[in-house]
C-alpha cells in the first residue's frame, strides 16, 4: 500500500512516516489495506462525472431557450 498524494507538499520525513504508516499497515491488517486502495479508485471519479454532465444539460438547455427566444423574435 502505496500513499496518495492529494495536492499538498509533504516532507520528506512526512513521506517516510506516511510510508511506513501504510507498510505496517499492508502487514498487520491486509483486508483493511486492501480496502482504503480501493478508495480515490475509479469509483471516485462517478460523482464528477455526473456533476458535468448536469452543468453540460444546464448549459445545452440555455443555449436552447436562447436559441427558440431570438427565432420567435426574428420570426415576428
Amino acid at each position: 500500500m502505496t500513499p496518495r498524494r492529494y495536492g499538498m507538499a509533504l516532507s520528506m520525513d512526512e513521506e517516510r512516516i506516511l510510508t511506513e504508516i501504510a507498510s505496517r499497515l499492508s502487514r498487520d491488517d491486509p483486508a483493511l489495506a486492501q480496502r482504503l486502495e480501493s478508495f480515490g479508485g475509479p469509483e471516485a471519479a462517478r460523482p464528477r462525472r455526473r456533476i458535468i454532465a448536469a452543468v453540460l444539460v444546464v448549459v445545452l438547455g440555455a443555449v436552447a431557450a436562447v436559441a427558440a427566444a431570438v427565432a420567435i423574435l426574428l420570426s415576428q
